[in-house]
């Protein structure tokens, strides 16, 4: 008997991916480079929603939740990327605490986290425009509504390690410079792999 139950073939067993929940205030350029990472960390278990530009962070993480209730299991982790821009984001950081929603924040803005990718930037930026001069030298021909992955696929690690040692907790949203994206970005290449 132990015989034959050793000669049964074992099924094959893989653990469920990290389901996540991905809603850029955006309109194209985080959507496009998230959708971007989600084929570089082969994850499709990773859902990316849009809202238009000019929402508040405190109602993008109203409709994060709105997507994905508390107590629903479509989603195991749900994230709002915003910019610091011109909000107060102190409102924010507590609709998200209370509504369980994690903030990915980019001081003063997403590009910042582009920028990381090519170049360390230490020195406050102070506005998107300084962010926006800086990245177009170090990516020619960058346009904000026409990003391409594929500029920035190389330099993945080099941005996770350049924003957390900017800020390791990677919740500090007041420090310019400083992008929480690569809590959000490690979470989407850690769940893309298969155990």
């Amino acid at each position: 008997m132990a015989g034959r139950a050793s000669r049964q073939r074992r099924q094959a067993f893989r653990e469920p991916r990290l389901r996540l929940l991905v809603v850029c205030g955006g309109v194209r350029t985080e959507p496009a480079y998230f959708r971007g990472l989600k084929r570089y960390a082969r994850n499709p278990a990773i859902e990316i929603r849009v809202r238009s530009k000019g929402w508040a962070p405190s109602d993008l993480v109203k409709y994060a939740r709105s997507i994905a209730p508390i107590g629903a299991d479509e989603f195991d982790e749900v994230w709002c990327v915003v910019d610091r821009d011109e909000f107060n984001l102190e409102a924010t950081v507590i609709c998200a605490t209370k509504l369980d929603v994690r903030l990915a924040v980019s001081n003063p803005c997403f590009e910042l986290w582009l920028l990381l990718h090519h170049d360390d930037c230490t020195a406050e930026m102070g506005d998107a425009k300084r962010v926006l001069q800086r990245l177009a030298r170090k990516v020619p021909g960058y346009q904000k509504n026409e990003l391409r992955f594929a500029d920035f696929e190389k330099g993945v690690n080099d941005a996770v390690r350049r924003a957390e040692r900017l800020d390791p907790s990677g919740l500090d949203h007041r420090r310019d410079p400083s992008s929480g994206v690569w809590r959000l970005v490690l979470q989407m290449i850690e769940a893309g792999k298969i155990p």
